[in-house]
């Protein structure tokens, strides 16, 4: 740390994650301008979100394995990339359709920038610097995640297009400075092959099976709907069967015979599904119901990032102290009271009176959740499986999105020309708030029930719970961390 390689290590780091995490952000600001300039109905905004979430949550375990082998500097900017190609078609998009497959190659891109960050560092950095460098890391992502909304949200008033151009200049300057800068590293004890069957498996299990849950809500034949449903449910189930015979899986099942890392991972299922309804569903109340701006909708849940950035580290050292268990619990809880005051939320709301305690109390539930949450996932995985274990867990989340943003709004009513009908959409929404907080819930009762005391910390050289809960402060509301492997060699 202090180097000028050091910064220019933690710059490309902080810029590559950051075009990964703000994207999610700021597209969901923008679906009502997509949907409006491009004729879009409610289904395709779905997708518009889906498309992304569907190809990163299935891809990015084999993106991690990918880094591990080639080396993670050169997968680190082949992602970044392909993920300014994508951007650029998001960007030249002339229909719905296009803008839908360009987001699943961004997916692709994210898949394979969004493991190695943290892991160059990782590799980069010893000892205490390393603990230092994720701390910096971690910081500046954040603050690159209390700006974005504010940026996008501009963006959005002019022009939609450019969320997703202005990644072409970030991620042209990624590249440069990880040409130059940025060491090779690759894991010497990576596995000598990829589960190619799985990774296959489990997006087709995902895909057909996020089609099945859109697709109820429209006028698709029950007959289709029926049969993608049980060709997602079949599919996933060989993947299982898959993982159990592979000496070389995607997800070793290995670990869950942890009880605490299946406890873990069903929480995570439960209450990342919530959360990636309440970041569509809220920006588009907003802009639709109240009336506001894309930069106030942006902006409205600004209070969630700030308490994380401020209190995530102290709410990480406290469950190391009582242990996770009561955390885990009291966070869902509380964030679901907060996703029940948005009912307050409706036509000329204010953001004093009526969005901010909401967020308030919203974002005082996260900050209590997922330091815990991602501490428990790695301290009930042994040393060797640290890096998959995360990588597991941020795919669970993303994929506990990704299916509950194709289920609930159908549950709730929404579809069709909702999105530009604020009567329809505000009862559509109130239905949907209802099991947000449900799940919620059902996420603390888990906790609660499954959960026990915390294990012992196995970071090695570094202070488990300093590294633990520097990361969380970076994406912890988009998705876990994807905690890098233990072992890394410069070449």
């Amino acid at each position: 740390m202090g180097t000028p390689q050091a910064r220019w290590v933690l710059l490309t780091t902080v810029l590559g994650s950051s075009l990964a995490m703000l994207d999610a952000t700021v597209v969901n600001v923008a679906l009502e301008r997509i949907g409006t300039d491009l004729g879009a109905g409610f289904a395709g905004l779905q997708w518009t979100v889906n498309a992304y979430t569907l190809s990163l949550a299935a891809l990015i375990l084999l993106g991690g394995s990918l880094s591990d082998r080639l080396g993670r500097r050169r997968v680190f900017v082949v992602g970044v990339v392909w993920f300014a190609a994508a951007s650029l078609l998001c960007g030249l998009a002339w229909d719905i359709e296009t803008l839908v497959a360009a987001r699943a190659l961004q997916g692709v891109g994210g898949a394979l920038l969004t493991p190695g960050s943290l892991a160059i560092i990782s590799a980069s950095f010893a000892g205490a610097d390393r603990a230092a460098a994720v701390g910096a890391w971690s910081g500046l992502g954040g603050v690159a995640g209390a700006v974005g909304p504010f940026l996008g949200g501009w963006l959005v008033e002019w022009n939609w297009r450019a969320v997703f151009l202005l990644n072409l200049p970030v991620a042209l300057l990624v590249v440069w400075v990880a040409a130059r800068h940025v060491p090779e590293t690759r894991d010497p004890d990576a596995a000598p092959r990829l589960d190619v069957a799985g990774t296959v498996l489990v997006t087709l299990g995902l895909g057909t099976l996020t089609y099945a849950l859109t697709a109820a809500g429209g006028d698709t034949p029950r007959a289709v709907v029926w049969a993608a449903g049980a060709a997602g449910v079949l599919a996933l189930l060989l993947f299982v069967g898959v993982e159990r015979r592979s000496s070389h899986p995607l997800v070793p099942p290995v670990l869950f015979r942890d009880r605490r890392f299946t406890a873990a991972n069903l929480t995570t299922l439960l209450v990342y599904a919530a959360l990636g309804v309440v970041f569509v569903l809220l920006v588009l109340h907003l802009q639709v119901v109240a009336g506001a701006s894309p930069l106030l909708a942006g902006t409205a849940l600004l209070p969630v990032t700030a308490l994380m950035l401020l209190f995530s580290a102290r709410v990480g050292a406290l469950a190391q102290r009582i242990g996770p268990r009561p955390l885990l619990t009291a966070g869902p809880l509380v964030a679901a009271g907060g996703v029940l005051l948005m009912l307050r939320i409706g036509p000329g709301a204010s953001y004093v009176a009526d969005v901010l305690p909401a967020a308030v109390v919203f974002g005082v539930g996260l900050t209590l959740l997922v330091a815990p949450l991602t501490a428990t996932v790695l301290s009930s995985a042994e040393d060797r499986f640290a890096g998959v274990a995360s990588g597991v867990n941020n795919a669970v989340a993303r994929a506990a999105g990704l299916l509950a943003v194709a289920v609930v709004p159908v549950l709730a009513g929404l579809g069709g020309d909702d999105h530009t009908d604020p009567a329809a959409f505000a009862d559509g929404f109130r239905t949907a708030v209802f099991i947000l907080a449900a799940l919620l819930v059902a996420g603390a009762v888990v906790a609660a029930v499954l959960i026990g005391p915390a294990g012992t910390p196995r970071d090695g050289d570094v202070p488990a719970g300093r590294l633990r809960v520097e990361e969380c402060l970076h994406c912890g509301v988009s998705g876990p961390p994807v905690h890098p492997p233990h072992r890394a060699e410069a070449t």
